[in-house]
């Protein structure tokens, strides 16, 4: 594994940690401020958003509501993929009350080691 490799999933590994530690500022810290992040599920409680939200004052809000109206949402790691400026992460959603998901999530990793852009795919 490279080093770059290896950063990548160190990234990845720290963003499924924030988000199941529900460390909000954490997870916010590994994001560029312009980020871009695209999600079936926000397209789907916010049609508005076409599913497309920009900024990490729009991602604070999104987590924030997430996190609070879904208290035992947890994500298991089941793959991590890294090359170049990507890192492809696999995870089942687990959340009470709601079938288990697979989630496939393509972070896009700019200068800086910050996440410039997020896009969730459902399975």
């Amino acid at each position: 594994m490279t080093e770059r490799t290896e950063e990548l999933i160190s990234l990845a590994r720290r963003w499924l940690a924030a988000f199941n530690g529900k460390d909000l500022e954490e997870l916010l810290a590994l994001y560029q401020d312009d980020a871009v992040h695209v999600s079936p599920k926000l397209r789907e409680r916010q049609p508005e958003t076409k599913g497309e939200i920009r900024g990490v004052a729009a991602l604070r809000a999104w987590w924030k509501d997430a996190l609070e109206r879904l208290p035992g949402l947890h994500y298991e790691e089941t793959r991590l993929t890294a090359m170049e400026d990507r890192v492809f992460m696999e995870y089942l959603r687990h959340n009470p009350g709601d079938p288990d998901l697979l989630v496939a999530e393509v972070l896009e990793v700019g200068t800086g080691g910050l996440i410039r852009a997020s896009r969730v795919y459902h399975g």
